[in-house]
């Protein structure tokens, strides 16, 4: 598969993606777990059919530590018992930010209360950040087809 746009090669859109790319990074820095983000990153990205980030998110995940059977089961995260409350907590607002448009109110409450039982606020800003971010990073790469296999862990940091 070959890319439909280099959006790097593009002044503005390299700009923008500059942006983007630095809000990602500076979540690095919340209290959010580190495995918390990369489950939530890999969930967003296997919703929306994002191959590029779901080979660099499991890739570099593995190489933090994640456990092959966890990254397995991240599609199936209602029905494994391998994730923690929080985990799933933040799982359940991921799925449902990124399906946003398939709710007529949105997120609901219950799924916010059940993140904010697990996540104090600034790691829920954290949480609901990491999740826009991700979902920006989709939606980029799958409109222009951006082809996936090749990520090595740390290419972009």
């Amino acid at each position: 598969m070959e890319a439909r746009l280099n959006i790097m090669a593009s002044p503005v859109a390299a700009k923008a993606m500059k942006h983007i790319v630095a809000a990602a990074t500076s979540l690095t820095e919340s209290t959010l777990p580190a495995a918390t983000r990369e489950l939530v990153m890999l969930r967003a990205s296997q919703i929306n059919g994002c191959a590029g980030c779901i080979d660099m998110h499991t890739k570099d995940a593995t190489h933090a530590g994640e456990s092959q059977v966890r990254l397995h089961l991240v599609a199936a995260w209602r029905e494994a018992t391998v994730f923690t409350e929080a985990e799933r907590a933040a799982l359940e607002l991921a799925e449902e930010g990124t399906r946003i448009a398939d709710a007529a109110g949105g997120v609901p409450d219950e799924v916010w209360a059940n993140a904010a039982k697990h996540y104090d606020e600034d790691q829920l800003a954290a949480l609901v950040t990491v999740i826009a971010v991700i979902n920006a990073f989709n939606r980029g790469n799958v409109i222009t087809q951006q082809p996936a296999g090749d990520y090595v862990v740390g290419q972009y940091h």
